[in-house]
């Protein structure tokens, strides 16, 4: 078990549950799934095995017993035992151990696995924390207790870890969006080149994006329709946003651009007031 002493915004998080759109349950899971998949295989759990996503690094944690434990993601500073742990280490924490992160130098979100995965009741097939529907466990608080898989055993993987990206992201690599006619050839060519900043206003659920403004080609609304994480959305001021994993399962704006997987992660890192371009794959 391990118990929280203090958390800032600390959520469990897996690999979400997909297939339940029809129901208008978004797929939720790891903001960035990436590194939470990296931190599981770290330590030879399955790669969805649920983990705590760190928001800006702040979580102190007591063992109740000998566990395991790797961090992933942003490269929130970890101290343990006394002492302070390079980027991807694999920690053990003997009980009664202390685990202190910090805030990253780059990045917003974290993940700290433990060896077997945490043991939470799942809902709808997933142990995940979805901001938008409330579904899943509640948000980590000082003073919860949290339990462990004991399932996972055998020797902890030596070779072919995965360390993730080692800085920020400056690009991302987006896909032609179903509604890409929706614009002009001149907005599309500034969505592509232009930078664009990310606002203070987003969640797990979206980023909105300050930059240049991209004109439509047609007038009119358009119906609700589906969109998925990593989705482009440009909404009537003409600036966009980019859906996050607990996003609405549809949406009434043209979506201009979808992320590749691995830009949906990097978006999941990307801090307020920090700049990028998106840059065409396929287009």
């Amino acid at each position: 078990m391990l118990r929280v002493l203090d958390a800032g915004l600390v959520l469990i998080e897996d690999l979400g549950r997909p297939g339940h759109a029809a129901s208008g349950v978004s797929p939720s899971g790891a903001a960035d799934r990436g590194a939470l998949m990296a931190a599981n295989r770290r330590l030879g759990n399955p790669d969805g095995a649920p983990a705590l996503e760190v928001m800006l690094g702040r979580l102190h944690l007591r063992a109740e017993q000998e566990v395991l434990v790797t961090l992933a993601g942003a490269p929130a500073p970890v101290r343990a035992d006394d002492r302070v742990h390079p980027p991807g280490a694999v920690i053990a924490l003997p009980a009664g151990a202390e685990l202190v992160l910090r805030a990253p130098p780059w990045g917003l979100r974290s993940y700290l696995a433990v060896r077997g995965g945490l043991d939470v009741p799942r809902v709808l097939g997933s142990a995940s924390h979805d901001v938008l529907s409330g579904l899943g466990p509640p948000p980590v608080q000082a003073g919860d207790v949290l339990a462990v898989d004991g399932a996972v055993t055998g020797p902890v993987p030596t070779i072919g870890a995965e360390h993730g990206p080692a800085h920020m992201p400056y690009l991302l690599d987006v896909l032609p969006g179903p509604r890409r006619d929706w614009f002009t050839d001149a907005a599309v060519e500034t969505f592509l080149s232009e930078p664009y900043t990310v606002t203070d206003t987003g969640d797990r659920v979206g980023v909105r994006l300050d930059g240049p403004v991209l004109d439509r080609a047609r007038a009119g609304e358009l119906a609700s329709e589906g969109v998925v994480r990593g989705s482009v959305q440009v909404p009537p001021d003409g600036k966009p946003l980019i859906f996050g994993p607990d996003q609405p399962v549809t949406g009434g704006y043209p979506v201009i651009g979808v992320l590749t997987e691995a830009a949906a992660d990097a978006a999941a890192q990307v801090r307020p007031g920090q700049q990028f371009r998106f840059r065409h794959r396929g287009w």
